[in-house]
């Protein structure tokens, strides 16, 4: 993309700084005189969306308009979460058409508005551009831009936001308010709390402070109440505080007395599982947690000496302590519950470009946006493997020019939304406006590299990741000073000029003194610093637009929107996957990117084939036949037989850093036996190889995470032999999503009903649902009710035939005749179902005993004396047992080969992240969805769930 001159800019243009030119816009996917909607196929699909562990429906919108390939998750999601109007209204979207077009819309008209563009043509290509890279999921803008910008409600664009709080209740009280109001619209907010006094200090009453731990436990309640209040998902919170504030060892210690604190309460047989009705009494559950360090502090650790801990209101020091075995407690409470995190202070603000407006001095709650107090950042993602290309000779590429002016076009859009966007409070749309931060990141780079044949941990695969970060960040700080020069510089930018100077050629410095690998990375090498140069000089000339351009951001639900195999900077969670298929069902597949690396490797076709098929039935490329052993670190993921090794996704955080604005949110995931050492290791070498901010999780440190069978077996086994109380309780077994199912309609007493029954697999009823009367209406209310209650008795091993004794021959109205030939009269709508129940799930043994048989036994009774069939006759009981009437049979879950192979225990799981867990024997550290119960996976520092796109931080 270029520039030209045009006629005057308008609107956003900061002060002092004249501009007169407008942007020229270059098409790169679209042909002109044909709109992108129309080279697509479009197709009707229905989304229906349930609770798989209880039967219930969340969301349903049938008819709903998506190109043909789209997958079904991504319709699903997009449908369930973007789409806005009333489910059944007129008014509510029923097309990705209308999503688009809502956003695109919005963003031309207020760049034509403010100037941004030097003729209608171009503003109309900039159109038909954004349209097409979203439609095509080239990229996507973070979550509150799709559920915001376009309708009627406030047009907020930002999902991060960093609050300010001070040494005054009146500001902290305000701290409250403000984060509660950004909780409510569903997004998250971190802060510092330094500069509120210890609880060593002395008011000017004469008294003791409080102290910021004791203010954390009213901010904690009030974000569990507003996410209890409506929200699914736990508020999303940072909460950081300096090395040297005097109550850090307070701070450090929070979250570690809480998690003994859930132990003990577990103990006594409280529900103190993650979403437990028990774990709310416990504090400080709503934040990540994370001490600033500065180089004083690690110089000390490092050579052994004392550090001072300093007074809030002089800045002298009250107290000398050992830096090392401070350190040492940070490494004790996050082996022991995962928190705190680190951030580095002095690396942090050495790449600040606006030091002179002030200090950064927190984060995001995800770690990723760091800049002032009281501001946003909006952010959008690229999807990487969109930009992955295989030339005439079938040799790999990155296309490095097509993925620069895509970024061109992204950061455009994105500092076109600052100009109309609304904000939660007065100050941060302050702030945001004058400095103009953006967070323009990318997912997909786990599947880009394993299908380049690179492994996550490697000296190729760093260069790649880095050379891509490159040239994403110095491509926007280009077209930001080209949008300086057509719209002005931020309003900070004067004051801070020199520094933002400095930090740009830093970047430069990083990107020129990089080490190049192959021939994918250094092509991308090439452009960046072509881009970098083009960055020194014209930022020399115009300034620039924006104080803070790049992050990596978790990039959970806009990744699924892309139909990403893997999310931000994270590798791939395993080989095989779990895919869900139109017209319902699911099958298992071994990631596309597999048989891609595999051609990369230099292996033919039949050798591909061969190992794909070994990878779908074990889950992993061991001993797979004619793979090489030293290319079995490519096909390395987060979970399995081969793992990543903590500090491969340190030194991976080490090669993108140096040129992104802001930092990178990731939890560098440790296996359940690594020790407080390894895990000082990591933080330390973090701060030498300049990461800003990293938080490690061990397996199974939370106490609401549950073992495995297998973990539980090995600690049993490991404590000695004591005598024991054993307490046993019964345990759900819970329905796979695809079960076998009867559907009745019946009538008794002229009052009519269905019921719909699914059994196990192999034995067993395990749901019931009931429907009558009117939805809403008290009757069929209670029938929910009942229906839920049977089913959980029947999951939790309640004998059908207990049911059946207790609930037939109860009367009440209506009662009568029915229209069913086995169950002629029943003397209640209850009486009817446990009959008809009984004389299709259970053996004819036991309903005969209780005295309920079929039209054709009863009739046989009068013929013979007996109401069992002859040796001779067919076994009907035996058939209609093992193929019951009317079976709703599930959709096929996969007839190729890749989806038969494999565990069949694999046909129970219901996301990715509980096929691994079936397939490998481990278990994996997160939580279940709220709103549809499966399994989420790590997404950054946050959950997502695959189901139905929610996610536990951060849209």
């Amino acid at each position: 993309m270029t520039e030209t001159t045009s006629g005057p800019a308008r609107g956003s243009r900061s002060k002092g700084s004249k501009a007169n030119k407008g942007l020229r816009i270059e098409r790169i996917h679209t042909t002109p005189g044909v709109h992108p909607y129309d080279e697509v196929v479009w197709e009707r699909r229905d989304v229906v969306m349930t609770n798989w562990r209880d039967g219930s429906i969340n969301f349903e919108q049938r008819g709903v308009e998506f190109p043909d390939f789209w997958s079904v998750n991504a319709v699903n999601i997009v449908t369930s979460k973007y789409f806005r109007g009333a489910v059944g209204s007129p008014d509510r979207e029923a097309s990705l058409k209308q999503l688009i077009d809502r956003v695109v819309r919005t963003y031309r008209k207020a760049g034509e508005d403010n100037g941004y563009f030097a003729s209608p043509a171009d503003a109309e290509i900039f159109d038909h551009e954004l349209t097409y890279a979203l439609l095509h999921q080239v990229f996507s803008f973070n979550s509150p831009v799709w559920f915001n910008v376009g309708t009627k409600q406030p047009q907020q664009v930002s999902a991060c936001f960093i609050l300010s709080v001070d040494d005054s209740m009146e500001s902290i009280l305000g701290w409250y308010k403000e984060e509660g109001m950004i909780f409510k619209g569903g997004s998250g907010a971190g802060l510092n709390l330094s500069r509120i006094r210890s609880s060593k200090e002395l008011l000017s009453s004469g008294g003791n402070a409080s102290g910021p731990v004791s203010f954390m436990r009213g901010a904690d309640a009030s974000a569990g109440t507003i996410k209890s209040g409506g929200a699914t998902r736990r508020a999303a919170k940072m909460v950081v505080l300096d090395v040297d504030h005097p109550d850090v060892e307070a701070f450090i210690e929070t979250k570690v007395k809480e998690e003994e604190k859930i132990r003990a309460l577990r103990d006594a047989g409280f529900d103190m599982d993650l979403g437990g009705d028990d774990i709310t009494s416990v504090q400080y559950q709503n934040a990540n947690n994370s001490v600033r360090v500065n180089d004083t502090f690690m110089k000390a650790v490092e050579s052994g000496s004392s550090f001072g801990l300093r007074s809030r209101l002089t800045g002298e020091p009250i107290e000398e302590i050992d830096a090392k075995a401070l350190f040492r407690k940070m490494a004790e409470a996050a082996w022991a519950c995962a928190d705190p995190g680190i951030q580095y202070d002095d690396t942090i603000n050495h790449w600040h470009t606006s030091p002179e407006s002030g200090r950064i001095t927190a984060s995001n709650p995800c770690s990723e946006y760091m800049h002032l107090d009281n501001s946003s950042c909006n952010l959008a993602s690229l999807n990487l493997m969109k930009f992955l290309q295989d030339d005439d000779a079938g040799n790999q590429r990155f296309d490095a020019e097509r993925f620069a002016k895509v970024v061109e076009l992204v950061i455009t859009a994105m500092d076109i939304s600052i100009c109309f966007a609304d904000f939660p409070t007065e100050k941060i749309g302050e702030t945001t406006r004058a400095f103009r931060q953006l967070g323009i990141g990318y997912a997909n780079l786990g599947a880009l590299l394993m299908a380049t044949g690179h492994a996550y941990d490697s000296d190729g695969g760093r260069a790649l990741a880095g050379a891509i970060t490159s040239l994403m960040t110095g491509t926007s700080y280009k077209r930001s000073a080209e949008l300086a020069a057509v719209v002005g510089t931020y309003d900070g930018y004067a004051r801070n000029a020199d520094a933002h100077k400095r930090v740009m050629r830093q970047h430069s410095d990083a990107n020129a003194a990089a080490k190049r690998m192959d021939d994918l990375d250094t092509p991308v090498w090439a452009a960046a610093t072509e881009a970098w140069q083009d960055v020194l000089r014209l930022g020399e000339k115009s300034g620039y637009r924006n104080a803070q351009a790049s992050v990596l951001a978790p990039t959970g639900t806009i990744g699924l929107m892309m139909d990403c195999d893997t999310t931000g900077v994270e590798p791939d969670l395993a080989l095989v996957k779990f895919k869900k298929l139109v017209g319902g069902g699911s099958m298992q597949i071994v990631n596309n990117t597999v048989p891609k690396a595999l051609k990369r490797l230099g292996y033919q076709d039949e050798q591909v084939e061969a190992i794909v098929a070994h990878i779908a039935e074990h889950g992993n490329v061991i001993d797979a036949p004619g793979l090489k052993p030293a290319h079995y670190e490519v096909f390395d993921c987060a979970m399995g037989e081969r793992s990543i090794s903590p500090m491969g996704h340190v030194r991976m955080m080490a090669a993108a850093q140096p040129f992104l604005s802001g930092a990178i949110s990731k939890t560098v995931n440790m296996p359940e036996s690594a020790t407080v050492e390894e895990i000082e290791e990591i933080y330390f070498e973090g701060w030498k190889l300049g990461i800003k901010a990293l938080a490690i999780y061990r397996d199974n440190c939370k106490v609401g995470q549950p073992l495995s069978a297998k973990k539980k077996e090995e600690k049993e086994q490991a404590e000695p032999e004591v005598e024991k109380v054993v307490e046993y309780r019964p345990v759900r077994r819970r329905l796979p999503k695809g079960r076998p199912g009867i559907t009745t309609s019946f009538t008794v007493g002229g009052a009519e009903g269905y019921m719909t029954a699914n059994s196990y697999p192999d034995d067993g009823l395990g749901e019931v649902f009931l429907k009558m009367s009117k939805q809403g209406s008290t009757l069929a209310g209670m029938m929910d009710a009942f229906s839920i209650a049977v089913s959980v008795g029947l999951q939790y091993g309640v004998p059908l035939e207990t049911y059946v004794s207790k609930f037939t021959n109860m009367r009440f109205e209506p009662a009568g005749m029915t229209d069913d030939p086995d169950v002629r009269m029943a003397q209640s709508i209850v009486d009817y179902i446990f009959r008809r129940l009984a004389l299709d799930f259970l053996p004819f043994e036991t309903r005969s005993a209780l005295g309920i048989h079929s039209a054709e036994e009863r009739q046989r009774h009068l013929e013979t004396g007996s109401y069992e069939a002859a040796d001779d006759e067919v076994d009907v009981e035996g058939l209609a047992q093992s193929a019951p009437r009317h079976v709703a049979a599930p959709k096929s879950s996969g007839s190729s080969p890749q989806s038969r192979s494999g565990s069949e225990s694999a046909k129970e799981a219901h996301s990715s992240t509980e096929l691994v867990e079936i397939q490998l024997g481990l278990n994996a550290d997160a939580p279940l969805c709220f709103s549809c119960g499966t399994k989420m996976r790590r997404a950054g520092s946050c959950y997502l769930c695959e189901g139905c796109g929610s996610t536990s931080g951060c849209s």
